[in-house]
């Protein structure tokens, strides 16, 4: 059973300029596994991401989180992304002078160096980011255009998700990759993210939506309140919050 386990975060407690944002959370991914975290804003969600990312400005004070068996509490965010992390940011930073294809290409080939693996030059990486926007039905002018410079809502998810499927990354972490989008946007992004998962890897998304949990069709929902997991249930889950709110969930 344990060698399944890819995430593990035990009674952890979590700190920003001497604020307690996580009280006591526990969490537990194992490989093939979708899970979507939900709740009020203010909750400790984004934190969360932010936090199994390895975001420096967080304080760690008790608890401790494994990956795939190996404490990495303490890791730097660039291991962590080394080793299988990947998160899609909610609100992703504009950088103009820079092409997405350029970044891309710095991305992925930082990630072959550190696992020793061959980095490629300009040409084959065009071969195979353009075996990527293909598959998901990306305009390859997309990758001359700077990066998330003048991007719509809609475009700057969509570049996330191509990250996501460029690195191949173990745990993608994906917060409120569903906000500000309409309803095609959304069943792209669902219907990608579907075709991305497989047994060997494993998603976690947070959002308000429950539209969103309908087209993913996740193993687990979880409720956050007061920065800790208060409830664990299936899909249903999100139909009870429609219904009834948060507040029907208890500690």
């Amino acid at each position: 059973m344990e060698k399944l386990i890819m995430l593990k975060i035990k009674d952890l407690y979590v700190s920003i300029n001497n604020k307690s944002i996580i009280k006591g959370l526990n969490l537990l991914i194992k490989r093939g596994e979708t899970h979507i975290i939900m709740g009020k804003n203010g909750s400790g969600k984004s934190t969360l991401a932010k936090i199994i990312a390895g975001h420096p400005d967080y304080k760690v004070t008790k608890g401790n989180i494994f990956f795939n068996n190996e404490n990495i509490t303490h890791e730097e965010p660039e291991n962590r992304s080394h080793k299988g992390i990947f998160l899609a940011f909610q609100y992703p930073v504009e950088v103009p002078g820079v092409s997405n294809i350029d970044f891309l290409r710095l991305v992925y080939n930082s990630k072959q160096k550190r696992i020793n693996k061959k980095e490629l030059d300009p040409l084959s990486f065009f071969e195979l980011i353009n075996k990527k926007i293909n598959i998901l039905d990306i305009d390859i002018k997309f990758l001359n255009r700077h990066l998330n410079e003048g991007f719509s809502g809609g475009e700057k998810k969509k570049n996330e998700i191509l990250q996501m499927f460029l690195l191949q990354s173990q745990l993608s972490i994906l917060d409120e990759i569903d906000s500000g989008l309409d309803v095609d946007a959304l069943k792209y992004i669902a219907n990608n993210i579907n075709n991305f998962i497989n047994k060997n890897n494993a998603i976690l998304l947070i959002t308000h939506y429950q539209k969103l949990v309908n087209y993913i069709k996740p193993q687990y929902v979880h409720i956050m309140r007061a920065g800790k997991i208060i409830y664990t249930g299936d899909i249903t889950t999100a139909d009870k919050i429609e219904q009834y709110g948060y507040d029907f969930f208890t500690y």
